[in-house]
């Protein structure tokens, strides 16, 4: 105890010396010799292109290792670090490498654009991303995208070849470093080693000293044994060393082989070792399972047993669906190599089609395009065996215990339409999600030709197999891929310049829609195709026949009943027939067919080509997500630009003529209120200039119009500017605007006449010809239009083709007047309906009913009277005798105020004459 506790004794005092002379002594490995390798340590002298390689290295290391976690800020921090080290490693790359970019900064910049264009692709992650992170990626994104375009040569060099080691300076230099580390690190290994061979000898001191003991001591004695170690090794044991140098050296290169080999293998590979991506639902640890055994004996139940076993995991929550896909397309493989037959290959495709499906659990989302590729290569291997093979019947109505793959018929349960039609609706959620004005859209809309060449294999196959129900999805999916494509072959075969034989989509459309016109038994199919038939038809001008169409289906008078989508083909279908009117002439049936749409000033919405921002609380977020949903693709939009001026121009041609007659007139109506609102914000502006959009054009030209100025309002229509905006987005452009100056020629005529007509006694006809630029005879036609339709009060003189007005129109002052008159009497009017209102009875009733009521009512009023006539005259009389006694009163007040008078005046005149 004394030896632990005791403030004093021998043994106290021994332990004291001996730590002084411990203390002492401690300055001795001082003088340690180091080994000759430690000092080649110290003393290393590294080129300029080992430390800029390994400046580059280290921060591709940190760049991989923030990759994993996704962390943004500092990989872009890393990567700007990167550049900087690239750009001071230039010489030393231009000296050693002749200019070559190192290989290894090449793959770092590829595995890094990789992970860029992943994380871009992947919106869902990218919302979970934090706040600094999801900040940090666009710069990161864009620095790399402008930074790698120097390296574009390389990257593509080193994709046609990635596993391609002909200059491993990486290694080498990861090596290099590698190897000082452990040189570096050697002194402490051989006192490790030694520490580890002296135990057994001092078990006993070590105890003590490991609890107990000062550090002085194991200090001083592991220094000393590890010099003493060190010169005995060095003098006896040479030969040894050098084969242990020898082992170490394969040892470090077995090691080095063994961690390239996961780093080719593994996608995101670390340079110290394998990592294997791990995908959502997977762990780590799990292997991917084997199908079967080395000796099993591959028949179709065995692969069906396994494909239900894959099949069993669908739609369980930690199911890998990637694997789930892997295992299928391995199970084709196999089956497809032991020629199981027809049956079970079908049977393996729809599977692997229904899989392909579950992917993606998000129904607004798309999938990925890897999977739509092997989506539609599947699709059309399936549809492919169901046409060659005529033994197989593909079914919902059959059960699982009645499918036959043995023996033919075969029997299976599926439905290969409902796969085509999640087929095609998956199609436009892919063009929805691209930029419509990027390529990425070109080459997804390149994937139409392989999705209606399915629908037609498809098409045969249900025609073969199918009913009438199925007959006419499959037609309705066909006229979704046709309606809105314009054939020039129609107008062709309408002038005569091709074989009349020759089949054209008018052709194709007519077939389709009049089988289910016949035969479908729901009227959402049969709505969709007519309003489908109407759009083809209106789009290659078949005006009449759209118009019929529309008129005969009485679809205008329940479509608001619809579903939103058929409403919007709706929407779609007015528009273009508005087009067709325009383009043919029918200026006042295009008018009708717009007024809708565009009244409302949402003809964006209404045609599903966008949302327009609106206020808050105005639209929920699930609504939102619904509404662009039903957003049609891009190539499908029609034109607002093109429709707008449509609308406003037939507006023109028609308001401006009306304002002209009905100058004076009170009760005038607006045939277009959006162009009344155009001009009317056009006539606030204190300063207009010329004009520069589409709108002001418009506004312009019906100004020149109303002076009859038809010349400056045709040049205003019709222009480089007009042409390039509008006008040349039609086809037989020059048509169009040959149809559209002659309108504007007629108008004009008319509104001069109508805002001159009361200046002229008559005027010349051929003078007018000239004025406006049009034949004689249409001028004759125009003005006997204008008489037999009681607008001009003018006569025709044949002899010398001149018109005589007959001053039948009010003048100024006599227009004002009426006006008045007719305003004074609304108001009156409104008075009077107001007043009946508080009465409670209607102005406006005229019935038998009111009429007996109100005769009842007076006869009720007059009973009244003649009960109350004594009693009202007996006041009258109380009251006139009252009166009349007032009266008195009254009049004998009047008398005395005589009197008090002319004694006043007699007392005057006696003063004056005084």
């Amino acid at each position: 105890m004394s030896r632990f506790f005791a403030t004093g004794g021998s043994d106290s005092e021994s332990d004291t010396d001996s730590e002084k002379e411990q203390i002492v002594s401690r300055p001795a490995p001082a003088a340690f010799t180091f080994s000759d390798e430690e000092e080649e340590v110290k003393r290393v002298v590294r080129s300029m292109k080992e430390k800029r390689y390994e400046d580059l290295t280290n921060i591709i290391k940190n760049i991989r290792n923030y990759r994993k976690i996704k962390d943004m800020s500092n990989i872009l921090q890393n990567f700007e670090d990167l550049t900087r080290a690239h750009q001071k490693a230039l010489p030393v790359i231009s000296k050693e490498e002749n200019g070559v970019t190192p290989r290894f900064y090449v793959r770092a910049l590829a595995e890094l654009e990789d992970f860029i264009n992943e994380v871009w692709e992947d919106r869902e992650g990218r919302r979970n991303l934090s706040k600094n992170n999801s900040k940090a990626f666009g710069p990161l994104r864009q620095k790399f995208r402008k930074y790698v375009k120097d390296f574009e040569a390389d990257l593509a060099k080193f994709r046609e070849s990635p596993d391609d080691e002909d200059e491993p300076e990486e290694e080498k230099v990861e090596e290099e470093s590698e190897s000082s580390e452990d040189e570096r690190k050697a002194p402490k290994a051989v006192s490790f080693k030694k520490e580890e061979k002296k135990a057994p000898k001092e078990a006993d001191d070590s105890d003590d000293s490991s609890f107990w003991g000062s550090d002085s001591e194991s200090d001083s004695d592991s220094s000393e044994e590890e010099t003493q170690y060190v010169n005995i090794r060095e003098r006896f044991l040479k030969k040894t060393t050098e084969k242990e140098d020898k082992d170490d050296e394969e040892k470090k290169k077995k090691r080095k082989e063994k961690e390239v080999k996961p780093r080719k293998q593994h996608e995101g590979s670390d340079d110290e070792g394998g990592w294997e991506t791990v995908t959502k639902g997977s762990s780590t640890t799990a292997e991917k399972p084997k199908m079967f055994a080395k000796d099993a004996e591959i028949d179709v139940p065995l692969v069906l047993n396994k494909l239900n076993e894959i099949m069993a995991s669908r739609g369980k929550k930690r199911t890998d669906r990637r694997q789930q896909i892997d295992l299928l397309f391995e199970l084709k493989q196999i089956a497809q190599l032991h020629n199981l037959g027809d049956a079970i290959a079908c049977k393996i495709r729809f599977n692997i089609v229904s899989a392909v499906f579950d992917y993606n659990p998000k129904v607004n989302e798309p999938m990925k395009l890897e999977y739509w590729s092997k989506l539609l290569d599947v699709m059309n291997d399936l549809v492919t065996l169901l046409l060659s093979s005529e033994d197989i019947t593909l079914s919902e109505s059959i059960n699982e215990e009645q499918e036959e793959y043995e023996k033919a018929p075969f029997k299976l349960r599926g439905c290969v339409l409902t796969a085509v039609e999640r087929l095609d609706d998956e199609f436009t959620k892919l063009l929805k999600e691209c930029d419509p004005h990027s390529n990425e859209y070109v080459d997804r809309l390149k994937d139409e030709i392989r999705v209606t060449t399915v629908i037609e294999q498809v098409l045969q196959y249900i025609e073969r197999v199918g009913g009438e129900t199925e007959i006419c999805r499959v037609y309705l999916r066909k006229i979704d891929h046709l309606y809105y494509k314009f054939d020039p072959n129609v107008l062709k075969k309408k002038n005569k310049e091709i074989d009349e034989n020759t089949v054209t989509s008018v052709n194709v459309m007519e077939k389709l829609c009049r089988y289910i016109y016949a035969k479908d038994q729901t009227d959402r199919l049969r709505t969709r195709a007519i309003l489908s038939h109407i759009y083809h038809h209106a789009l290659h001008d078949n005006w009449f026949q759209a118009r019929d169409l529309l008129l005969m289906s009485h679809l205008q008078e329940n479509i608001q009943h619809s579903d939103p989508p058929t409403q919007i083909l709706y929407n779609r279908m007015m528009a273009n027939l508005g087009l067709c009117a325009f383009r043919q002439g029918s200026v006042k049936d295009a008018h009708q067919c717009l007024v809708d749409l565009m009244m409302t000033g949402k003809p964006k919405e209404l045609l599903a080509q966008g949302l327009l921002p609106q206020r808050q609380h105005e639209r929920s977020p699930e609504q939102e997500k619904v509404e662009k949903q039903r957003q049609m693709p891009f190539h499908m939009h029609i034109n607002l630009e093109l429709l707008e001026c449509v609308y406003l121009v037939s507006a023109m041609l028609l308001e401006i003529p009306y304002m002209a007659a009905h100058e004076f007139d009170a009760r005038r109506r607006m045939i277009s209120k959006t162009f009344y609102q155009q001009l009317r914000s056009s006539e606030r502006q204190s300063l207009v200039g010329p004009p520069e959009s589409m709108r002001e054009h418009v506004v312009a030209a019906a100004k020149a119009m109303r002076c009859g100025n038809w010349s400056a309002c045709a040049t205003f229509i019709v222009n480089k500017k007009m042409n390039t905006k509008v006008w040349d987005l039609f086809y037989e452009a020059d048509r169009v605007r040959d149809m559209l100056t002659k309108f504007i020629k007629e108008e004009s005529l008319r509104t001069y006449l109508f805002t001159y007509s009361n200046v002229y006694s008559s005027i010349s006809m051929p003078s007018l010809a000239d004025m406006f630029d049009l034949a004689l005879p249409k001028v004759h036609s125009v003005i006997s239009k204008m008489i037999i339709n009681e607008e001009l009060m003018a006569s025709l003189d044949d002899p010398t083709d001149t018109v005589v007005m007959h001053r039948s129109e009010p003048s100024r002052l006599q227009a004002l007047s009426m006006q008045l008159v007719d305003k004074v009497t609304n108001l009156v009017d409104a008075n009077e309906r107001i007043f009946e209102v508080k009465q409670g009875t209607n102005f406006y009733q005229r019935g038998n009913q009111n009429k007996n009521f109100n005769f009842n009512k007076q006869q009720q009023r007059g009973n009244y009277r003649n009960q109350n006539q004594g009693g009202y005259n007996r006041r009258n009389q109380n009251n006139h005798q009252q009166d009349r006694g007032d009266w008195n009163n009254a009049g004998g007040h009047r008398n005395r105020n005589n009197r008090n008078r002319n004694q006043n005046n007699q007392y005057n005149n006696h003063q004056e004459e005084e």
